[in-house]
């Protein structure tokens, strides 16, 4: 299973620099580091950043054709296995988890 965070345009890796500090980022942030400590290895999480990795955006149709219609104020946006399931706000901890859940009830 993987859940990709495509990020907005940010000044450095992870948006955590500067004098004031996003609090969705570091939400985000603490979120993924808590499922990644919980979760077994069967669960990948991965950021890109669209300024560093702007190859992952083209390589999804649903992130580019976002990006095309509603340019960067769509994002971020999470996909769970390539398909979109949130936009323009970052998941919460209670959301990963339920991302994480219904990928195994699924299977």
């Amino acid at each position: 299973m993987t859940i990709e965070i495509f990020d907005p345009p940010m000044c450095c890796p992870g948006g955590m620099c500067g004098p004031v500090i996003d609090p969705a980022l570091l939400d985000v942030n603490e979120a993924i580091l808590k499922v990644k400590k919980e979760s077994d290895a069967q669960v990948k999480i991965e950021r890109y950043m669209l300024t560093q990795q702007s190859t992952k955006f083209l390589q999804n149709p649903e992130i580019l054709e976002l990006l095309r219609s509603q340019g960067t104020l769509a994002l971020p946006v999470t996909a769970v296995n390539g398909k979109v399931v949130k936009k323009k706000i970052y998941p919460s901890y209670s959301e990963l988890q339920s991302y994480i859940a219904e990928n195994r009830n699924a299977k």
